[in-house]
């Protein structure tokens, strides 16, 4: 699912930079108002957490690639605002470390993946569990949906993104410039694979991380209060 560079035109990736800039603030903010210190420790583990299963990812023929991202889980530990911090930081990182998610779409990629995601995952998480008990496997259900939602939402969003970039950017002959696939190649292939698989994944991990952690200790699930 990360956007490498030169698969979004210029005004494309600004334009997400610019969303993304109030977004991060934003996150900050709700950061120094609601972090805790017992939680410092856990938003730097959740941000190694969506590194490392985000490394494991699958070529997309026409897309980019397929992968889980564990944010609806960081989301419901700690809240949607602090997973788009710790995707965030995540995203950046393989960016300028491994060349996974290019430098110029880290605005796109952090959209997809540290915005879209969690908030959708995480409020389908919310309406499910209701207000069942921290220990409920009522939660451990509504995080795997909500798991899923997410994933999935953010693979069609960045679907949407690489179909309309030949409609945005063309030569004079209507050659591509950028991405070279319309959105009824792009939807398909991004939402095909993460609907069939890599959802799934993000669903079984989300659940099993959850159900553990409630093993341990309930406490630590975000309760939204």
């Amino acid at each position: 699912m990360h956007i490498p560079d030169g698969y979004l035109g210029p005004t494309t990736c600004g334009f997400f930079y610019a969303v993304m800039v109030p977004i991060w603030g934003f996150a900050s903010r709700v950061a120094k108002k609601t972090l805790n210190l017992k939680q410092v420790p856990l938003l730097g583990i959740s941000a190694a957490f969506c590194f490392a299963i985000m490394m494991f990812n699958v070529p997309i023929p026409g897309g980019t690639t397929g992968h889980a991202v564990g944010g609806v889980l960081v989301a419901i530990l700690l809240g949607p605002w602090m997973a788009c911090i710790a995707i965030t930081v995540a995203l950046v990182m393989q960016a300028f470390l491994f060349g996974d998610g290019g430098i110029t779409a880290i605005g796109a990629n952090c959209f997809n993946m540290a915005f879209v995601m969690p908030f959708v995952g995480y409020y389908a998480y919310r309406l499910i569990s209701g207000n069942a008990p921290g220990d409920s496997g009522r939660r451990v259900t509504a995080a795997a949906i909500g798991a899923y939602l997410g994933l999935n939402a953010s693979a069609l969003v960045t679907g949407i993104e690489f179909g309309l970039q030949p409609l945005l950017y063309h030569t004079a002959d209507g050659k591509a410039l950028y991405s070279p696939y319309g959105l009824g190649v792009s939807v398909p292939a991004m939402a095909g694979e993460h609907l069939l698989i890599f959802g799934f994944v993000e669903a079984l991990v989300t659940a099993l991380v959850l159900k553990y952690i409630q093993k341990q200790d309930s406490s630590l699930i975000h309760t939204g209060k």
